[in-house]
């Protein structure tokens, strides 16, 4: 008899250092996509969107939030691929380009920004929450939104991702954010010009350059986390297809919607969430809302896994619980607002990274890896002492070009150029180095 894929979390039963075996891997493309269209609704999405105009002009915005949705979502769904074509975790599938140790870097770092982003979720929520409840009863209760929301993404998290998707998502969850998203839309039509607000002038405040590398960097913010998902999926093309529809679909209509909506309402993030609340009495926002636990959720549960690749005598689920105690205690006792700067500044280590991982498992590896290497110190990614110095000078070369890029060249936007000019230097010292040897 043919083993239920859901009869105990893959998520839960296999550690990050093992391969997901093909009898366990239930997403098809319907799953990816539902997934990822998920994750790509949210809050922070229209808000990044609001902060397009009126700097720009909306149709020099919308082409931006089009250029900029395509380059970031093929890059997301080709990191996707590596999941499926090697079964392992997200920080588990750097170790053949990093190193058997060198990998536990980016886990560290992928740990720290994911509390941190996982802590920032459950503030929007109990925030937002608590502003539709003094609107429609007058009442505010923020410290019981912090422990609802924050309880909640924990569970979700604890029970892993193939149940939350497919017992979840793809049962009634993504029929909820449609219908919130379409009520938002529908009500954005009837009650603004939209041909006025096309007519309207950008101020010139955001270079275009800018605002492309303002939407490339919300897809590219899964770059270190895709994997961990994907992993479930049962063929390359599958993942690559979901992952790119569904997450290109969203991250379009929702920056979209931020950046009408933002316009209309003055101008701004600011004035969003109030413009958005006003919506339908603020069902749709409600909706939307609800839809931001899976985002909590998505940074819980890959913190676990990113802890569980060097950490291995602990269990993902248990990792999950500790972690999203501590993102429930720091949105109840930590001022976020102030660290927001901290972890935009380690996110953009990860860009130029995924630049040397994406060059290395798709053309110099051609997509294979030795799973059984990758615990062996002494095996082929085993380097010099578990190092691989190639990758870690090119990833260094591109964190460098991203800060110079970002502090005189701000209008060029850092995003693209630091990824490509890591890729660039790892393709181009490989190559050298299998020239030396030839």
């Amino acid at each position: 008899m043919a083993q239920d894929p859901l009869a105990g979390d893959a998520g839960s039963t296999y550690a990050p250092l093992t391969p997901v075996p093909d009898a366990r891997r239930a997403f098809r493309t319907g799953d990816a996509f539902a997934l990822w269209f998920s994750l790509g609704i949210g809050l922070l999405v229209a808000q990044a969107g609001a902060l397009l105009v009126p700097g720009l002009s909306l149709p020099h915005a919308l082409a931006a939030i089009g250029i900029g949705s395509v380059i970031g979502v093929v890059l997301l769904a080709l990191a996707g691929v590596i999941g499926t074509d090697t079964g392992l975790a997200a920080m588990s599938s750097l170790r053949p380009t990093l190193g058997v140790r060198g990998a536990s870097v980016p886990a560290v770092l992928n740990a720290v920004q994911l509390v941190g982003w996982g802590s920032f979720e459950v503030i929007v929520m109990r925030d937002s929450a608590d502003a539709l409840a003094k609107q429609a009863f007058h009442l505010s209760m923020p410290l019981i939104w912090t422990i609802v929301f924050g309880l909640l993404a924990t569970l979700l998290a604890i029970s892993g991702p193939l149940s939350f998707v497919r017992r979840f998502l793809r049962t009634w969850g993504i029929w909820l954010l449609l219908a919130g998203a379409a009520w938002l839309s529908w009500n954005l039509l009837a009650r603004h010009d939209l041909a006025a607000l096309m007519r309207r002038p950008g101020t010139g405040d955001m270079s275009f350059g800018g605002a492309i590398d303002l939407v490339v960097a919300m897809p590219l913010s899964w770059l270190p986390l895709i994997a961990d998902y994907t992993r479930f999926g049962r063929r390359a093309g599958e993942s690559f297809r979901g992952t790119l529809l569904g997450y290109g679909i969203a991250n379009l209509w929702f920056y979209a919607l931020g950046a009408i909506y933002g316009l209309a309402a003055g101008g701004g993030d600011a004035l969003l969430t109030g413009a958005l609340a006003q919506a339908g009495g603020g069902l749709a926002l409600l909706l939307i809302l609800i839809d931001e636990v899976d985002n909590a959720f998505a940074d819980i549960h890959s913190a676990a896994v990113s802890t569980g690749t060097f950490w291995t005598r602990a269990t993902v689920p248990l990792l999950s619980a500790a972690f999203g105690a501590l993102c429930t205690a720091i949105a109840l006792l930590v001022p976020m607002a102030k660290y927001q700067n901290f972890l935009l500044l380690i996110g953009s280590v990860f860009a130029p990274l995924f630049g040397v991982v994406l060059v290395d498992h798709f053309i110099v590896r051609k997509r294979r890896i030795e799973a059984a290497a990758l615990g062996d110190l002494q095996g082929r990614y085993g380097f010099s002492g578990g190092w691989h110095l190639s990758a870690f000078i090119s990833w260094a070369i591109g964190i460098g070009a991203y800060q110079a890029i970002n502090q005189w060249l701000p209008n060029l936007g850092a995003t693209l150029p630091a990824l490509a000019i890591g890729a660039l230097c790892y393709f181009a010292m490989v190559s050298a180095r299998k020239t030396a040897y030839a």
